[in-house]
């Protein structure tokens, strides 16, 4: 039988001097509570078993040629310029595969209990993070502890992360690490902050959901394989995009997906080009009412 969601000082205390947060599993009872809990409390949560083997091996296929089209399309030479080895962004594009993770029960439950139901996606990226790489090689911005959301607005949630362990996060293969409670708070990386950083091990197939405000970092893969991961933002609806998926998958694409997965991608929230578009009939403008 699944405990009952933890109080914020049962979560500290189970989490003294070391500050790890309990890992809960989808479908248990009051998960969701524990969920959220945990990410106001600690800045993160971890949710085990959301996605199951057969739709593991699919994304670990799927990512994989999405990286061999990505390298086909810009080359090696402009993505290691760029720091950008092992990231693959825009997958969808390239693999339909990755819209069905905007259509998961569990990451629409963060989402509307969260940011907003009205929230849109800020970024969908892929890592596919090798072993032994220099940290050069990697790119540092990964690398270092940061922050995804860099705006601290008096405990406003603008921003929220739901990133999947494609293959089981451990130390040994970069796993990602978090420094608990520097969440929606004033704060600077030191090395004593640092020691208290927290390692995200998980088996595959885990959610791990945090505030965008935690600071975190990627580890170090030195595992002799590749670990495979793939990262979410949502934000407020009035917050640009990192890249316009209205625009990179064109209006064939977007008007044969289903309404709530339309609304993610800003379907509803695109700026007009015209006065055409601008004074159309308030049924079809392209920025729809209520959007947050």
């Amino acid at each position: 039988m699944a405990s009952k969601a933890r109080t914020e000082s049962e979560l500290r205390s189970n989490i003294q001097p070391v500050m790890r947060a309990p890992a809960c599993r989808a479908g248990a009872d009051r998960w969701f509570e524990e969920c959220l809990e945990s990410v106001r409390v600690l800045g993160y949560a971890i949710v085990e078993e959301v996605l199951n083997e057969p739709f593991l091996a699919r994304t670990r296929e799927a990512m994989y040629r999405c990286q061999a089209a990505i390298t086909r399309e810009l080359g090696d030479d402009r993505l290691a310029r760029a720091g950008e080895l092992g990231v693959l962004r825009l997958m969808m594009k390239y693999e339909p595969h990755f819209l069905e993770f905007l259509a998961l029960p569990e990451v629409l439950a963060v989402v509307d209990g969260t940011v907003s139901p009205t929230a849109i996606l800020h970024l969908q990226n892929g890592f596919i993070l090798p072993s032994s790489q220099t940290l050069g090689a990697r790119g540092r911005f990964q690398s270092t502890y940061h922050r995804d959301f860099p705006r601290l607005m008096g405990g406003y949630l603008a921003s929220m992360n739901v990133m999947f362990a494609i293959d089981g996060f451990t130390e040994t293969n970069g796993a990602t690490w978090v420094i608990p409670g520097t969440h929606q708070r004033e704060f600077t990386p030191t090395a004593d902050a640092e020691a208290q950083a927290v390692c995200l091990e998980c088996a595959a197939g885990s959610m791990i959901v945090f505030d965008s405000t935690l600071w975190h970092a990627a580890g170090r893969n030195v595992s002799g394989h590749d670990r495979l991961a793939i990262n979410h933002q949502f934000t407020r609806s009035f917050f640009k995009q990192q890249i316009d998926y209205v625009r990179a998958l064109g209006d064939e694409v977007m008007t044969s997906l289903p309404p709530r997965i339309q609304q993610l991608l800003g379907w509803y929230t695109r700026v007009v080009t015209s006065l055409d578009e601008y004074y159309r009939p308030s049924d079809q403008r392209l920025y729809q009412p209520g959007q947050g």
